[in-house]
């Protein structure tokens, strides 16, 4: 549906995988009172692994790979340790109200992207954590540096352009962050 609503000339589509594949609380929202995070992993990882490798096949199938930035990420990694709490309530992905199960809870410090598409530079690892995965140790970026990423490639003058407020005071979209410059686009 992503690609289709692309060649009909929508710029900007975005997705959200959630529902019953996702687990009891139909998110990632992977806290052991929510789901057992190894179990909710088996529901979803799979169709999300078809979902993103057919529409990234399938924009270089149909040249449209050069146009359009697929970006993925969530808003904020997850701990790098597994927590042990009894779970809330019983369900897909998730043991009866009581049963002490694992998972992760919020870690802003450290997580993931994928991009593809775009006329980036593919095949790279940009930033490293350490041994532990806890914190960035190399070329950390952030959740304006991806923001930026995505308005350059549309064109949008990111360090000028701003909203305006309920008071219609201007706002600026991004107010700190750059273009991730390892990912710009190929000539």
């Amino acid at each position: 549906m992503a690609r289709r609503l692309v060649e009909a000339g929508v710029d900007v589509v975005t997705t959200e995988f959630d529902g019953p594949l996702c687990g009891r609380v139909a998110n990632w929202d992977d806290h052991a009172v929510n789901q057992h995070i190894f179990d909710a992993m088996r529901f979803r990882a799979p169709s999300l692994d078809q979902a993103i490798s057919a529409l990234i096949e399938d924009l270089y199938l149909r040249g449209l790979d050069r146009r359009v930035l697929v970006a993925v990420g969530g808003e904020f990694g997850r701990t790098p340790r597994i927590s042990h709490v009894a779970s809330s309530g019983g369900g897909v992905g998730s043991g009866a109200a009581g049963v002490v199960q694992p998972g992760r809870d919020h870690w802003p410090q450290a997580g993931s992207f994928l991009f593809a598409g775009g006329g980036i530079r593919t095949g790279q690892v940009i930033g490293a954590t350490d041994k532990k995965g806890e914190e960035p140790v190399d070329r950390r970026v952030g959740p304006e540096d991806f923001l930026a990423t995505i308005y350059n490639h549309l064109g949008i003058d990111y360090k000028e352009a701003t909203l305006r407020d309920y008071s219609g005071r201007p706002t600026p979209i991004i107010r700190m962050g750059e273009a991730i410059k390892e990912l710009e686009a190929m000539g």
